[in-house]
């Protein structure tokens, strides 16, 4: 059961992408651009419901689907975050893809989004394996 709610939630998220055509290539260049404002709007929203949801999960104590509490960690800002973000950013700029629409863009049929979603398989292993030598 647990498994097909995962299932069911992963396609409505994209249907979602799709409808709202978060997975465009195009919807990405007019944002790079600063030429629509769709994106924005789509990432504020997500923004805006996201710390809805925190405070709920806070205020009211909501475990997760296996009933464990769900913490929230400070975390430290450091030079590495200002380089990841650039590196993360020019990828997403090149690709008109991040993390989550790359497998939904996949899903959807268009296939040569398969060695972007490739190459940031390739550098989430290099990540992880020069982590300790990344600055901090």
């Amino acid at each position: 059961m647990r498994s097909f709610l995962i299932f069911l939630v992963g396609l409505i998220f994209g249907f979602a992408f799709v409808k709202g055509e978060i997975i465009s290539w195009f919807r990405m260049v007019e944002m790079f651009q600063l030429k629509s404002f769709h994106m924005y709007g789509v990432i504020g929203t997500g923004v805006v419901v996201g710390l809805i949801a925190m405070q709920i999960i806070k205020r009211f104590n909501v475990k997760t689907i296996d009933g464990e509490p769900i913490t929230y960690e400070k975390k430290k800002f450091t030079k590495g975050t200002i380089i990841g973000g650039f590196i993360f950013g020019l990828g997403w700029c090149i690709t008109g893809a991040c993390p989550g629409p790359i497998f939904i863009q996949v899903g959807a049929g268009l296939i040569p989004v398969a060695v972007t979603l490739l190459f940031a398989l390739f550098g989430t292993w290099v990540y992880g394996a020069t982590r300790e030598k990344l600055p901090h």
